[in-house]
């Protein structure tokens, strides 16, 4: 088997960190493996399949000799480096929003769209967590029901914020612990015991700049005509992002033959047995490659509609995994 030399740019933050690990659980054919992260960082240690790498400076003239380079450093840092590394004939998966609703670049999740990797110029973008597996859950059924219709509510982890958040909400739990005073910087309001109905800013429209990403980002990948209305939740979770999912599609639902397509579909796991309270939980789900679903029942307030629970791990599957997956199937599809 051919193998390449891939670069991970951001390689030091939590979803770097998870990029790694990734492509070495999963036997990604690297022949060389080029941690990248601001210049500061350079000479910084990363472990990769038991030896030490050490951390480069990325910049102009890093990707002349990188096959594929995953990005987990930012939207200005995709901005400003993604072009560049194109230019030096790496193809580049990004996980930031900056290239996302590029109507010239792909947004893929391999279980649903891989086929829009098969236009890429260099340069493919991972979805939101939020979105990834919201539309691993919602592809079977959409391909077999054709979905009209989705409401979602997120219930989303700190590690969505990275690891200042991972932190803080760990010191808030410590503070109260001890009758501390809890201190705030990464949210605008406490985290520990709370649940904030705001991730990212306010847009004019009163929506959150996140709940607008599963908007746009759904309607790219799965289908333009699909509406869709999302409220977004962090929660003191410090990971695997939970959704509670509600659609409505144009054919009579038979829940015995949903459970089976979601069952039989890849990167999917069902749990869902309501006599032993079985159903996904978010610190079973942290760790986990797939999407697991439960709490799949019909909505009877409209006529062809269905309620499921969706968790899964935000920086597994919602990043890294996914990023790593897309690598896989540009090799597997020869368009590398």
């Amino acid at each position: 088997m051919k193998k390449y030399n891939v670069a991970v740019v951001g390689a030091l933050g939590a979803v770097g960190q998870e990029m790694i690990k990734t492509l070495e659980q999963r036997n990604f054919p690297v022949h060389r493996l080029k941690p990248l992260d601001i210049a500061s960082n350079k000479g910084k240690e990363v472990f990769f399949n038991g030896e030490k790498v050490y951390v480069e400076t990325a910049e102009k003239g890093a990707f002349e000799d990188v096959d594929i380079a995953l990005f987990s450093a930012g939207g200005d840092a995709s901005t400003l480096l993604a072009p560049i590394a194109v230019e030096e004939n790496t193809i580049v998966i990004d996980n930031s929003s900056a290239w996302r609703m590029d109507p010239t670049v792909p947004l893929v999740v391999p279980e649903v769209n891989p086929e829009d990797l098969d236009s890429h110029k260099g340069l493919i973008s991972n979805p939101n967590c939020s979105t990834i597996q919201m539309m691993v859950a919602l592809k079977p059924i959409h391909d077999a029901y054709t979905i009209k219709r989705i409401v979602v509510s997120t219930y989303q982890a700190v590690s969505g914020s990275g690891q200042k958040a991972i932190n803080e909400l760990n010191q808030q739990a410590k503070d109260y612990a001890s009758a501390k005073k809890m201190v705030h910087t990464v949210y605008p309001y406490q985290i520990a015991f709370n649940a904030l109905p705001h991730i990212d800013i306010f847009m004019d429209n009163g929506y959150t700049k996140e709940e607008m990403k599963m908007v746009n980002e759904t309607k790219k990948i799965l289908c333009e005509d699909i509406k869709i209305s999302a409220t977004t939740v962090r929660v003191p979770v410090f990971r695997c992002h939970s959704e509670s999912i509600n659609i409505e599609v144009e054919k009579k639902i038979d829940i015995d033959n949903v459970i089976k397509l979601l069952t039989s579909a890849a990167g999917i796991t069902v749990q869902d047995c309501p006599k032993t309270n079985t159903y996904p939980l978010a610190i079973d789900v942290a760790g986990k490659d797939d999407v697991f679903i439960g709490r799949i029942r019909k909505d009877f307030s409209i006529e062809n509609g269905l309620n499921m629970w969706v968790v899964s791990d935000n920086l597994r599957k919602g990043a890294a995994l996914n990023a790593v997956q897309i690598a896989e199937t540009l090799v597997q599809r020869n368009l590398l």
